[in-house]
């Protein structure tokens, strides 16, 4: 038995999670994305390459389609997404990344795996794998969601 308290554990994941978040926009910042936040990241991963609606942007995140829409509004501000004709439905319009929004997402991945090898190097590639694997094994397929937004602002 540990005596290490059970608050810790959420509070050291959440620190884990917070770290390399921060690392990230401060690394795209110097990548050519300065105004890309953590909800905007979230956002356009909801947005996917084949485009959304923003009612199942909304559904993604876990946020009304109002305050999807007022994201999107954003994104498309900064130039990072744009609305078009759904194809299939006149009366839809599909949410869309541009070729800069696209860029921030694949810049986004190098700068993660940067981060990763970096831990790897601090703690061990071996013991950054069995982390992993151990965080897979208790979250399950829960692990992708993207509705933090939504969620640590119910």
């Amino acid at each position: 038995m540990s005596d290490t308290p059970g608050y810790e554990l959420p509070f050291l994941l959440f620190g884990g999670f917070r770290t390399l978040i921060d690392r990230l926009h401060a690394e795209l910042a110097r990548r050519g994305h300065p105004d890309v936040r953590p909800s905007y990241g979230f956002a356009m991963q909801a947005v996917g390459v084949q485009g959304a609606t923003a009612s199942e942007i909304g559904r993604r995140l876990g946020v009304s389609k109002q305050a999807a829409g007022k994201t999107v509004e954003r994104l498309e501000a900064l130039g990072y997404a744009e609305r078009a004709d759904d194809p299939a439905d006149a009366r839809r319009k599909i949410v869309r990344l541009t070729a800069h929004g696209i860029d921030a997402l694949a810049k986004s991945a190098e700068i993660f795996d940067e981060l990763r090898a970096e831990w790897a190097r601090t703690v061990g590639a071996e013991r950054i794998a069995a982390l992993e694997n151990d965080l897979r094994a208790v979250v399950g397929p829960a692990a992708y969601r993207l509705d933090a937004a939504g969620w640590f602002s119910s």
